[in-house]
């Protein structure tokens, strides 16, 4: 019998089943008579006319497809104005919009740490956030769950550029973050802070400007907070928000903006749509 690769596949395979853990994927219909609790399109936008007539529209003007990276091809006005327009509502200088909201937590994660940087990432954080540590090659200290004094801890051992990342509501707990006393903490010594607010933007501050803005905290110079465009605005696609310097080295630096196609002008346009 000839030697076969991926015989390690059926032994994996076996152990979830054994556990329960087999996923599945159930498409689901375009229109169901259910009651949606497990969405993650919080307002309802993603049916909102305005928001499909945008998108149809975008679609119609600019094609399927964003046609390239945003440093080659695929960059469009749409691209601009609706970074101009969530930087505006979140109150911070600039946005950097990419195709995902966990390609935006590995850009962020990434592109502000590197070899001999520190991460300090709470034990709660999203997988993406995880994966961004992974890959930064940083020393990563994870943390106990919204504790500002084991960051600390963890920021007084280290000497050097740091950040600390942590989700400002956490997506499986669902509690929130003690985003001002991180930012106390932070500042006291010397380290930047990342905030994921996917799940804060269009639910916390004021008209939904997202955990920043409730915290006082938005557009801080020491400050960065990443977004996802799929959950209250009812799209596709992430962003990430902070001072001008930081978005343009992000642009210049991070992989998952650099070699990644664009977010296609249908999402964007809806994402315009539904600010």
């Amino acid at each position: 019998m000839p030697f076969d690769p991926f015989d390690w596949i059926d032994a994996e395979a076996r152990r979830r089943a054994d556990a329960g853990l087999v996923r599945t994927l159930r498409p689901r219909p375009a229109a169901s008579g259910l009651l949606d609790l497990a969405s993650n399109d919080y307002l309802g936008l993603t049916r909102h006319p305005d928001v499909t007539a945008a998108a149809a529209g975008a679609a119609r003007e600019w094609g399927a497809g964003a046609t390239g990276s945003r440093l080659v091809t695929g960059s469009t006005a749409l691209h601009a104005e609706l970074e101009s327009e969530l930087a505006e509502f979140c109150g911070f200088e600039a946005a950097l919009v990419l195709s995902s909201g966990y390609a935006a937590n590995l850009a962020a994660v990434t592109a502000l740490t590197g070899h001999g940087s520190l991460i300090v990432s709470d034990a709660g954080n999203h997988a993406s956030i995880v994966d961004g540590c992974r890959l930064s090659r940083a020393g990563t200290a994870v943390v106990p769950h919204a504790d500002p004094e084991a960051v600390r801890k963890a920021l007084q051992a280290h000497r050097g550029r740091a950040l600390a990342v942590t989700d400002s509501v956490f997506s499986v707990d669902g509690d929130a973050a003690p985003l001002p006393e991180l930012a106390d903490v932070c500042r006291s010594e010397g380290a930047a802070l990342l905030v994921d607010d996917a799940h804060g933007l269009g639910v916390l501050g004021d008209g939904g400007r997202g955990a920043l803005a409730a915290a006082g905290l938005a557009g801080d110079a020491d400050i960065v907070t990443t977004l996802t465009l799929s959950k209250s605005l009812g799209s596709q696609g992430g962003a990430v928000l902070g001072p001008a310097r930081v978005i343009e080295h992000l642009v210049n630096t991070a992989r998952t903006f650099i070699f990644d196609t664009g977010l296609a002008p249908a999402a964007a346009a809806a994402a315009l749509g539904s600010l």
